[in-house]
């Protein structure tokens, strides 16, 4: 399994795609470059799946789809949803990140630097 998502996460992202118009969406799950520390998480749902470039895969009950190129930074990492008085938010942890910045949003690998914004 590349990647883990918790009870309380897959319950939060069913509730999130009960409110999307097609019953073939997942949860597009990834990295992009930026950010404090070189790579930023890049989560949402997705319908259309190119066999050659993607993979996917379940986790407890949700279809995750990925970019093949992505699997290594990511491979291990569990998503979860974490309430407080503030709200509520998805929290990542990710064995791959050598580095992360504060905000926990951005991070590097010992493989990938990614492209570190200048406004951090």
């Amino acid at each position: 399994m590349i990647i883990n998502i918790t009870e309380t996460a897959s319950h939060q992202i069913k509730e999130m795609m009960k409110e999307e118009e097609s019953e073939s969406v997942r949860l597009r799950f990834g990295v992009k470059g930026g950010g404090c520390s070189g790579l930023s998480y890049a989560m949402g749902f997705e319908e259309d799946i190119n066999e050659e470039l993607d993979v996917t895969e379940e986790s407890n009950g949700i279809p995750v789809v990925l970019h093949r190129q992505d699997v290594p930074i990511v491979e291990g990492t569990t998503i979860d949803f974490k309430q407080n008085m503030m709200g509520g938010g998805f929290t990542i942890d990710n064995p791959n990140a050598i580095v992360s910045c504060g905000c926990g949003s951005s991070f590097k690998t010992a493989t990938n630097a990614g492209t570190p914004s200048e406004d951090c």
